[in-house]
């Protein structure tokens, strides 16, 4: 049975949950709803939900950000793993550089082994098989791909709902003031309409 991750992405979903902002496709119909009587109620509540939109937008970028730093460590980690195991049954040294502070390296050569230790975060290392650990980080790369795949998405899906509601809300304010307008010149033509009553007695 092939797993979630096989199946296609509806561009039309979020992974997150993100509610899908309501496409108005005849604002008088939806002017005319119980809930939505004031115009001022209803752009504020719209205003609500796409700063709502906004705060999730910038989560999800911060998200990106982390994942797109995190996967080229994975990889590289992942890579050392692979060719520490092709050396492991020789006599060979590997000869390399590690991060000592930022933009200080230093020079070290790594005797053939079958063990290695990984940082899990949080201030956590263990050691494991090179076996173990290659399998463990070509786990972790595929979940942060992944995970990096469906935040480009909800992205993407999020920029659809704010422009959505952006226009929405400029609908119903034009909306406003053309009803607004048609109701000051019907208020103005009355007392006309009275005078010329008048002269017709």
């Amino acid at each position: 049975m092939a797993g979630d991750s096989d199946k296609p992405v509806d561009e039309s979903k979020s992974f997150m949950g993100i509610p899908e902002a309501q496409f108005v496709e005849d604002v008088d119909t939806f002017m005319a709803k119980e809930d939505n009587a004031n115009a001022q109620d209803v752009i504020r509540r719209l205003d609500e939900q796409l700063n709502k939109y906004k705060f999730m937008e910038v989560h999800l970028q911060a998200r990106r950000k982390k994942l797109k730093s995190q996967i080229p460590d994975i990889k590289s980690s992942l890579q050392i793993v692979k060719e520490m195991k092709t050396r492991k049954d020789t006599a060979e040294v590997i000869e390399t550089r590690f991060l000592l502070s930022d933009q200080v390296y230093m020079k070290a050569n790594i005797p053939p082994t079958d063990r290695v230790c990984l940082w899990l975060g949080a201030n956590v290392m263990l050691e494991y098989g090179l076996e173990e650990a290659e399998g463990l980080l070509s786990k972790n790369h595929g979940n942060a791909t992944k995970n990096l795949t469906q935040v480009e998405h909800d992205l993407d899906f999020l920029r659809n709902q704010c422009t959505t509601t952006e226009v929405t809300m400029a609908r119903i304010y034009n909306w406003d003031v053309k009803r607004r307008r048609a109701q000051k010149a019907t208020a103005d033509d009355t007392p006309k309409e009275k005078e010329r009553g008048k002269d017709d007695k």
